[in-house]
């Protein structure tokens, strides 16, 4: 029988709480303030992505990267990891991270950086990130960024426990796709099954060709994973319950982390945080297009 993570609030909860917060992280990977930054350094995209999200690991090959970054080609990985490391070091990458994710939400959320909102919820957040690192065993990725240094602004504080949160669930996704026997191309196969997001900016931002798609594409049908026929992949009624059981585990095992502010913390993360995340959305820092334009 598999031993059960430390109890936490509702999974449900962990979930809301995730999803509010997220597009204030998940801004770093399209801003233009992000791919100015990296340039800068001499490591345009993809490689800044790369070195930037690697660099709490130190100078590190293509081999722990495409482990713990799971769904990427490794091929592509190679192509500029360690290379990277000639043009910067990891200290450099992740400090002009950290200042792209400052400008970038300067830039979208204007004054209400300084609001007592923000301010609220940088808490919140740094609480369930700092409880988290009770809880490192087995997640690489996130032990990595809990050694990095906290910033001291509320809204990069925000940021960097966001980051750190996204990471500890990360972690937890990997290990409920391997035991589910799911590689990182069949998962994200599965994800565009499922019409949640469409197949172009997944396979090319995580570097398959259109082959090794179609292969992974095959290779599912035939676990009955997907539907039967020549059309577009689509999940079977096998493939959705796979799913939703991995899903159901990646929110199991995220919820250690917010013990500490429990079901009413995780509410109140997301009521403040949503208002927030929205207007980083419609300032357009999460425009998929951009992040393809410059990673060519």
């Amino acid at each position: 029988m598999a031993a059960e993570p430390p109890a936490g609030p509702d999974p449900a909860a962990v979930r809301l709480a995730w999803r509010a917060v997220e597009p204030l992280h998940g801004l770093i990977y399209f801003a233009s303030e992000a791919h100015e930054r990296y340039a800068a350094l001499g490591i345009p995209q993809p490689m800044g992505y790369f070195a930037t999200r690697a660099a709490a690991l130190g100078p590190v090959g293509p081999g722990p990267v495409a482990a713990t970054f799971y769904n990427f080609n490794p091929a592509l990985i190679a192509r500029v990891l360690p290379a990277a490391w000639s043009r910067t070091t990891p200290a450099a990458a992740a400090a002009a991270r950290l200042a792209a994710a400052d400008a970038a939400l300067t830039r979208a959320l204007g004054e209400a950086i300084h609001g007592p909102e923000l301010a609220e919820a940088a808490h919140l957040a740094r609480r369930a990130a700092e409880d988290a690192t009770a809880h490192c065993g087995g997640r690489p990725l996130f032990a990595a960024h809990a050694e990095l240094p906290w910033p001291e602004a509320p809204h990069t504080v925000l940021w960097h426990a966001q980051t750190m949160l996204r990471e500890f669930r990360g972690d937890g996704h990997v290990a409920a796709l391997l035991v589910a026997g799911l590689s990182g191309l069949e998962a994200l196969v599965m994800h565009t099954a499922s019409g949640e997001i469409e197949e172009r900016f997944l396979r090319i931002s995580r570097g398959w060709s259109r082959d090794e798609w179609a292969a992974a594409v095959a290779g599912l049908r035939e676990r009955g994973l997907l539907a039967p026929g020549p059309d577009a992949a689509a999940l079977s009624d096998q493939g959705r319950t796979l799913r939703a059981e991995v899903e159901a585990s990646t929110d199991r095992l995220a919820t250690p982390a917010y013990a500490g502010i429990g079901a009413a913390g995780c509410a109140r993360l997301a009521e403040l945080a949503r208002p927030l995340s929205r207007t980083v959305v419609k300032a357009g820092l999460l425009d998929p297009e951009k992040a393809l334009a410059a990673s060519r």
